[in-house]
């Protein structure tokens, strides 16, 4: 029984290896099988032992790679900030809807909005939001009864700039 031993890298390359020259013939039986093909197969077999050009990029393609980058990059980052203030400017007004909506409810609860204009404070989840209340007359009534319309107005930061959401309901005075 035979058994076929591979080379090392070093010795099919002709390195010296333990102190002797190795050749690059495997051995005398590989050599006689060789000898047994055709030319077509023999060329197409010497073809195949030829080493591959090592692949890399071009300095070209690596300029081109980086132009790449220095658009993307910034668009990207600019998305991303875009995409935060978006969901930050959200958040903040849903709470100060929430602030509106509490100062609306009390006004009523309280029927401290008989007085012209209310203002204030209010602290909600470590932020400062300011209000406005006003209270006017409803004028589109066609019924008897006189109706009051209480407006508030809060005021709520998203990166440094200042927004306003407003809120009304009507209310009967008596």
């Amino acid at each position: 029984m035979k058994f076929a031993t591979r080379k090392c890298s070093a010795q099919r390359r002709g390195v010296d290896v333990g102190g002797a020259r190795a050749s690059a013939r495997f051995s005398a039986g590989a050599d006689a099988a060789l000898e047994e093909l055709s030319a077509p197969a023999l060329g197409a077999l010497k073809r195949r032992k030829r080493r591959a050009p090592e692949a890399a990029f071009t300095l070209a393609e690596v300029l081109a790679a980086l132009l790449f980058m220095a658009i993307v990059i910034p668009v990207a980052v600019q998305g991303l900030r875009i995409a935060s203030r978006a969901g930050v400017f959200a958040e903040r007004k849903r709470e100060a809807a929430r602030v509106a909506e509490k100062i609306l409810n009390e006004s009523i609860v309280t029927t401290n909005w008989n007085s012209s204009a209310l203002s204030g404070t209010i602290y909600e989840a470590d932020r400062e939001y300011n209000w406005t209340l006003r209270t006017e007359s409803w004028t589109e009534a066609s019924t008897a009864t006189a109706l009051q319309r209480l407006t508030v107005d809060v005021e709520y930061p998203v990166q440094g700039e200042k927004f306003t959401v407003e809120m009304s309901t009507l209310a009967n005075p008596q």
